[in-house]
């Protein structure tokens, strides 16, 4: 007989106290941290902003596709798109926000314009003569001009603008325009948008992303992994890593800066979210220094799997996931998840369709399941104010 409740403990969902407390006062509600990247999260992040004004979101810089690929090429930099992205997620959308700005860093030149047309409606918005721009006060009106002004005295005539994020230009002029740092303008763009939360990339480097598969071989460059800008792999990957090229065997190191570290060990939650297995969520776990930091806090720490098909989860079992997070984290073989992930939350219907030995053997993990109704009714989506509800009742 299959009897579930055996191995699996129900979760009092939610907790009606703690989710009034935080929707109350979401100033002082909990840190709960996400190593993620991509936009999978960005609809849960945008609900985040009703509980909890002190969320982290750890992304990564390493991707090498998408509008952000360009600027990546022309100046060498990190990638920015995934932050831009879940900083405009986070963005303050009331009144009492930046509806302006918000709206001028969401936009994206036209992907069928001349390359003519395209330079000049940048340069109207440097120069301050663009719609967009014209409703935005000083002094923030004046701090984006600048960051523009620097992109268009960097690119080159070769530089294609078709589809460009304005957000993202105005992130890369403002590295550009700080030595080459990513965190002055991250702490500027998030003022300009009043980010009712926390965003930094994992690290602020150059290094590509890289997987060997199971069959031996290996693939570069993030794009080429994720299977949605290029054909899916047709072998399950083996292990991701950093690597110094986008086209050959160059394996490197990169450093968890020393801020990153300090979110980490002081959140009240560390949360492994949905979003593209290996090149959003396990890439953040790569520097030097992420592992001990996670270890070195007493908090939870919970996964909450994809609930479609991820092109990178090939032939993955939830299990395996699981096992993977731990291996990833740990960088030894798999005995127990102590310290790495205590809970493995799963909606109603994901946890009736896996197999009753995946369940057991997680459990066996140290790893205990916790089963809610996440999803909205008739839909295959999470339901992001269930999930939001969900992770501050656990704090």
């Amino acid at each position: 007989m299959d009897y579930r409740p055996l191995i699996w403990r129900q979760f009092s969902f939610p907790d009606p106290i703690r989710v009034q407390r935080c929707q109350k006062m979401p100033e002082l509600g909990p840190k709960i941290l996400f190593f993620s990247g991509g936009t999978a999260l960005n609809k849960i992040s945008r609900a985040l902003k009703y509980y909890t004004h002190n969320s982290i979101h750890l992304v990564t810089p390493f991707d090498s596709g998408g509008s952000s690929a360009r600027l990546r090429d022309e100046f060498s930099m990190p990638a920015v798109g995934d932050l831009r992205s879940r900083l405009m997620a986070l963005a303050d959308e009331t009144v009492l926000g930046q509806p302006e700005v918000y709206e001028l860093f969401n936009y994206r030149l036209n992907k069928a314009a001349h390359p003519e047309d395209l330079k000049q409606e940048l340069m109207d918005i440097a120069d301050g003569h663009h719609r967009l721009i014209q409703p935005i006060t000083a002094p923030m009106r004046q701090l984006i001009r600048t960051q523009l002004s620097v992109i268009l005295l960097k690119i080159s005539d070769r530089f294609d603008l078709r589809g460009a994020s304005i957000g993202n230009l105005i992130i890369a002029g403002g590295y550009l325009n700080n030595g080459q740092q990513l965190d002055p303008i991250v702490f500027l763009f998030s003022r300009l948008v009043k980010a009712l939360g926390t965003v930094q990339t994992i690290a602020d480097s150059t290094h590509s992303l890289a997987v060997e598969l199971e069959n031996g071989n290996f693939v570069f460059g993030q794009h080429n992994i994720t299977g949605k800008e290029k054909e899916p792999l047709t072998s399950p990957i083996k292990r991701i890593f950093l690597n110094n090229s986008s086209k050959e065997y160059r394996p490197a190191k990169c450093n968890l800066l020393s801020n990153r570290e300090d979110m980490i060990m002081n959140s009240d939650v560390i949360c492994y979210p949905p979003g593209s297995f290996y090149t959003s969520v396990l890439a953040n776990l790569l520097p030097l220094g992420v592992s001990d930091a996670i270890k070195s806090n007493p908090n939870l720490k919970v996964y909450l799997p994809n609930l479609g098909t991820d092109p990178e989860q090939l032939g993955m079992s939830l299990l395996e996931q699981v096992e993977t997070i731990i291996k990833t984290v740990s960088s030894e073989p798999v005995v127990n998840a102590k310290g790495i992930l205590d809970f493995l939350i799963l909606d109603e219907a994901h946890f009736k369709r896996t197999p009753i030995e995946d369940i057991t053997s997680v459990e066996q993990l140290d790893v205990t399941v916790l089963v809610a109704p996440l999803v909205k009714a008739g839909s295959q989506y999470y339901d992001e104010h269930a999930v939001c509800q969900f992770l501050v009742s656990l704090v």
